[in-house]
């Protein structure tokens, strides 16, 4: 199944990776009245829990955008009304911004692929976190290695691409602290290979809207 992707780069201004959430705030509220897939909520208040269409990513210090499907048409609508960055009150004027859309051929084949987490992966909601703090290291990386498959496949239904065949995975993490809505959640940097195929800079795992779970293929 292919699906269609909008990536949106500013190359001149850098940002540290913690900020992707500022740029979720900022066009989230400056384009609130297109849709709610920037943001998430619907008008009336209540929230979209789907998977996310529009992600807001700093990866390697350099801001992006990120959509899928109606996603990527909404961010190719808003291209040229995107002149600046406010990140809580600090100006960034927009003198040069990259759009590239492609078309992206999902699968889950026989050949492998190997990627790297850009950003922490957030692989654990709070039941799963209890579970796994009380496993050994062995059982840790399986129950990560479910965990990854299992988030492959929500992206993969976020895009309604059905899939018969397993996804497989095997991960290699270090666990890391970070710091989420003001709490200390546990997230993991490293690499996996699966033989899912993944877009890159797709966000895999708990809030990729904010930049969390990117991931690009090695």
């Amino acid at each position: 199944m292919q699906i269609t992707q909008t990536i949106i780069q500013f190359p001149d201004i850098r940002l540290k990776t913690r900020d992707a959430h500022k740029l979720r705030g900022y066009f989230g509220n400056l384009f609130k009245e297109h849709s709610p897939l920037l943001h998430n909520h619907y008008q009336d208040g209540t929230s979209r829990y789907a998977y996310p269409l529009v992600q807001y990513k700093v990866i390697r210090n350099v801001p992006m955008l990120i959509g899928f499907e109606e996603g990527a048409d909404l961010l190719i609508s808003l291209f040229l009304k995107i002149r600046e960055l406010d990140i809580e009150g600090e100006y960034y004027p927009i003198s040069a911004k990259n759009i590239h859309q492609t078309r992206c051929e999902l699968t889950v084949n026989q050949q492998l692929y190997n990627y790297a987490f850009e950003t922490l992966w957030m692989a654990l909601n709070q039941d799963n976190h209890r579970k796994y703090i009380l496993l050994d290291t062995k059982q840790k990386k399986e129950f990560l290695n479910r965990q990854l498959q299992n988030n492959i496949l929500s992206f993969y239904k976020g895009v309604s691409f059905r899939v018969s065949e397993n996804i497989m995975g095997v991960v290699q993490l270090e666990e890391k602290q970070t710091k989420f809505k003001d709490q200390q959640m546990l997230a993991f940097s490293g690499r996996f290979t699966t033989n899912a195929y993944l877009p890159e800079w797709v966000g895999i795992g708990k809030a990729v809207s904010r930049g969390f779970g990117a991931v690009s293929q090695i």
